[in-house]
């Protein structure tokens, strides 16, 4: 019997101790490093507007539509007569019976080929049903999302072997609900410093260790374990994928988590102990567990987005509708250009973001492109943005946008669960990677022809003679590259005429706008580069402005293009064009904001800041409060060994 857990060793002292250099090395050997398609966005980064990448819009085929829409219908149907989502915000659990109904309906196998019993949705169909059902509940959604964006079917599509997907898939489309189980304890965007265990024994592998934040684990059927593999005789080692089954012997779902929002979410804690795993469950080889994950995440993060665009079009209806009734001073709110300006801010923010959703997963689906830049800053743009308009929406409704539906309902008002929604949005800040991460990870790719060409001349290890050698090749591509970032396609009126018919706002003068900017962003990025050579990496809030000025050139193209081709289609095409003309304007002035603070900021003054804070130069200004929070540890012990805790894993019945 192991020790209580209090008496356990820190979590720090079994998770394996890495140097910054090495942790960078395995997130960069788990990259996808090659570009065999060609990507709008990196070409973007690069100082070239290859418009013809993504206009005209690709659209899905005749019987992908149908099936699609009829899928729709029925979920639609099902959500608005078996989905309560009052109820599952009082209750933070979604009730069996919806569970059982959607996987009736199939929702469980959206993505999943129907030769293996799933529905075999487009990636554009398999959006649009997240971002219906999270409408009814962001709980349905991230429970759906989780299972097949993440779980067990995305890499086993991938990555899996055919007696693998034989075996899982029939499971995973109708019956078994699945996760995906990385983090732990003291393990959450560094996977260098994983620290579960997988021992290989015989014809199995040996599970050990802690997971935590494991969306739908309380309730899964099926796990993805990261696990580190040792490496021995016969055995590459390394972080490896595994598909295990959820309730073997040695597996404890030791709490429940409980959050400010996505309160149905079925998250907790995990403790495997003496795991055995067939190695047949075992996908892709030994050591490649962080690119399934990476290249599952590729196309697994547009579900999110997805999502974000649901709520920005329940903004948007809330926000039309109450603005029109409650009037102040005379007139309706929206009449006021203070709300009024937030009102066209959620309108203008949904139209853009539903663009790059829409044109990001029909080119998934078309796979012409590599999209997995496009799809890095969809995740992005849709956790931030749609963040911002649920709290604008707070603050257009007021006192009643602070007020739960529960109590607005009580005292004889319609029940419109505002703050819930901006609760529930906040994560998605955090979720399939930080803000912070994925500035970091889309800078890492948009620089990445530079480090190809220029990377030995800073690399330290690299010999004189490396460093030669990429000095060579680096002024042969800088001398062909730098001069077609001069002048372009952007300085000439007129240019994309297509963008500016008769009758309709002019959208060429914003695509010329791009073209520009994207030759001064990687003008600056090759000035930045020159200037910080080795220490471009630590220059994080530069690459973060850098590559949310790329975000927002990327949501402009897309704006227009999708209102191009609904103008083409005849459907709504003249308010598409007045909604991509106002986010384009409204995007131009965030962006000009950002390209001012790549050099003019307070990167420098706020680091120095930072230093005092930690030294304690500053504790005199925390005093005069009462500390609220409660005793322990700031990690919670992750100590491999048998579970001392009751095992709250349950069954969907």
């Amino acid at each position: 019997m192991s020790a209580p857990s209090a008496q356990r060793p820190s979590a720090r002292q079994h998770t394996p101790k890495v140097s910054e250099r090495e942790a960078r090395q395995v997130a960069e050997d788990a990259r996808e490093r090659d570009w065999h398609k060609p990507s709008f966005a990196k070409e973007l980064f690069l100082g070239r507007f290859r418009l013809d990448l993504i206009h005209p819009h690709p659209l899905p085929a005749g019987e992908d539509v149908r099936r699609g829409e009829e899928f729709l219908a029925r979920l639609r149907e099902f959500c608005d007569s078996r989905v309560d989502g009052a109820l599952i915000e009082r209750e933070a659990r979604i009730p069996d019976e919806v569970v059982n109904g959607l996987k009736e309906l199939g929702a469980l196998g959206m993505k999943i080929d129907v030769k293996y019993g799933g529905l075999g949705l487009t990636q554009v169909y398999y959006n649009k049903a997240l971002a219906l059902v999270g409408s009814a509940s962001p709980a349905i959604g991230a429970l759906l999302s989780a299972h097949q964006s993440i779980g067990v079917p995305q890499p086993l599509k991938t990555f899996g072997s055919q007696e693998q997907k034989d075996t899982f898939l029939p499971r995973l489309a109708r019956t078994d609900i699945s996760a995906f189980l990385l983090t732990e304890p003291d393990v959450g965007s560094d996977p260098a410093r994983l620290a579960t265990s997988a021992v290989p024994d015989g014809p199995d592998y040996v599970l050990d260790g802690v997971k935590l934040w494991t969306t739908n684990g309380v309730v899964a059927d099926l796990l993805v374990v990261m696990a580190r593999v040792p490496k021995s005789e016969g055995h590459k080692g390394g972080i490896t994928a595994f598909v295990v089954e959820a309730d073997s012997p040695g597996i404890t779902v030791e709490h429940r988590n409980a959050f400010m929002g996505l309160r149905g979410l079925e998250n907790g804690v995990t403790r495997f102990h003496q795991v055995r795993v067939p190695a047949a469950n075992r996908i892709g080889p030994e050591g490649a567990g962080l690119k399934i994950a990476l290249t599952t995440l590729n196309t697994g993060r547009l579900s999110l987005p997805a999502m974000c665009v649901g709520s920005g079009k329940w903004c948007l209806k809330i926000a039309r509708e109450w603005s029109a009734v409650r009037e102040q001073w005379g007139r309706p709110v929206a009449r006021h250009e203070a709300v009024g300006s937030k009102i066209s801010f959620i309108a203008a923010t949904t139209f853009a973001l539903e663009a790059v959703v829409d044109l990001a997963s029909q080119m998934a689906d078309e796979d012409r492109n590599d999209i997995r830049i496009e799809a890095a800053l969809a995740k992005l743009l849709g956790s931030e943005m749609g963040c911002l308009m649920a709290d604008e929406l707070v603050q257009i409704r007021g006192g009643r946008g602070f007020e739960t539906a529960e109590s607005l309902a009580a005292r004889g008002e319609r029940a419109v669960p505002a703050e819930q929604m901006l609760r529930d949005m906040r994560i998605n800040r955090i979720f399939e990677g930080s803000t912070e991460i994925m500035h970091l990870l889309i800078a890492r790719e948009a620089v990445d022809a530079h480090l190809k060409v220029a990377g030995d001349i800073i690399d330290p290890d690299k010999p004189l003679s490396a460093k030669a050698k990429a000095g060579a090749n680096a002024a042969g591509f800088y001398a062909r590259w730098l001069p077609k970032l001069v002048a372009g396609p952007g300085q000439l009126p007129g240019t994309y005429p297509e963008f500016n018919p008769a009758g309709h706002p002019d959208l060429s003068g914003h695509l010329r706008y791009v073209e520009r900017s994207s030759r001064k962003l990687a003008r600056s990025t090759f000035y930045a580069m020159s200037r910080w050579q080795g220490r471009m990496e630590t220059k994080q809030g530069f690459l973060g402005r850098i590559v949310d000025i790329g975000a927002e050139l990327f949501a402009m193209s897309a704006a227009c293009v999708r209102a191009e081709l609904l103008r083409t289609g005849d459907d709504h095409g003249r308010e598409a064009y007045q909604l991509a003309d106002a986010f384009c304007h409204q995007s131009r002035v965030r962006v000009e904001e950002l390209f001012t603070r790549l050099w003019s900021n307070t990167d420098e003054l706020d680091r120095r800041v930072v230093e005092g804070v930690l030294s304690g130069t500053y504790t005199w200004l925390e005093e005069g409060i009462i500390d609220p929070s409660g005793e322990g540890p700031w990690i919670a012990d992750a100590t491999p060994g048998p579970s001392t805790r009751d095992n709250v894993h349950r069954r969907i019945s």
